[in-house]
């Protein structure tokens, strides 16, 4: 019975770890630069930590036994991350699971322009919706000029590890795992997975970067993913690296 709210406890775990460093950084006096950049990097992680909670989520596994609180805790990560559409990201995401890393893939490049920055910024333009940015607006300037809130520390710890995670969830999730070597792709995940260390692997995108794994079994959440990654190297006729 426990391990079937463990997903649970851990998302509500990243998402109030988010909401409460959040608060905290925007109601504080800015401290010295070499604090600042610390804080910026842990909100970026926490971030990146809501939209893999929403990720999981997507695939019914934040609380398996009951899809409509799992499919709500998915709703509020990505709302709180940047007013994303929980209903359009789970539809755009199962066609990346249907068609990886092909035309039809809403993940990937526009067969034009292979290299990390255009193919970072095809990949935002066709999530990002005007809806959100106007909502991202309303919400600044409420924190602004009602709750008080200097602009300084919007900008710092809002705004900044926003697009921050970002690029760690499109150049861990997506661009390294997805890209085309020379040698070409192996099988029909066209996917592949680093070769981190289960800490780094951590930190570096919540083990999104097992991503081969993840291809073929979409419904492991992300935290057992290091034991699936293990058996993927034990078994000498799995494809994925």
């Amino acid at each position: 019975m426990a391990n079937n709210f463990k997903g649970f406890f851990i998302a509500l775990t990243i998402i109030s770890l988010w909401i409460i460093h959040l608060i905290f950084l925007l109601t504080q006096p800015l401290p010295a630069v070499y604090i600042i950049i610390p804080f910026i990097l842990i909100q970026s992680f926490l971030y990146t930590g809501l939209f893999i909670t929403a990720h999981d989520a997507m695939h019914g596994q934040v609380l398996p036994k009951n899809r409509k609180i799992n499919d709500f805790i998915g709703t509020i990560a990505v709302r709180l991350y940047a007013f994303f559409s929980y209903k359009n990201l789970l539809s755009k995401h199962w066609e990346h699971h249907k068609n990886p890393a092909t035309q039809d893939d809403p993940d990937f490049h526009d067969a034009r322009h292979r290299d990390f920055f255009h193919w970072y910024l095809h990949f935002m333009a066709n999530y990002l919706s005007w809806q959100q940015i106007i909502g991202m607006a309303i919400v600044f300037n409420v924190m602004r000029y009602l709750l008080h809130i200097p602009t300084m520390n919007l900008i710092l710890f809002w705004i900044i590890p926003a697009f921050a995670s970002t690029f760690q969830l499109f150049y861990f999730g997506t661009f390294l795992p997805h890209r085309e070597l020379n040698e070409g792709y192996k099988d029909h995940h066209r996917a592949r997975s680093n070769n981190y260390s289960v800490f780094w692997s951590f930190l570096s995108c919540y083990h999104f970067g097992y991503h081969w794994e993840h291809h073929e079994y979409p419904y492991i959440p992300w935290w057992r993913l290091p034991a699936i990654r293990k058996k993927t190297l034990l078994a000498p006729n799995k494809t994925g690296r």
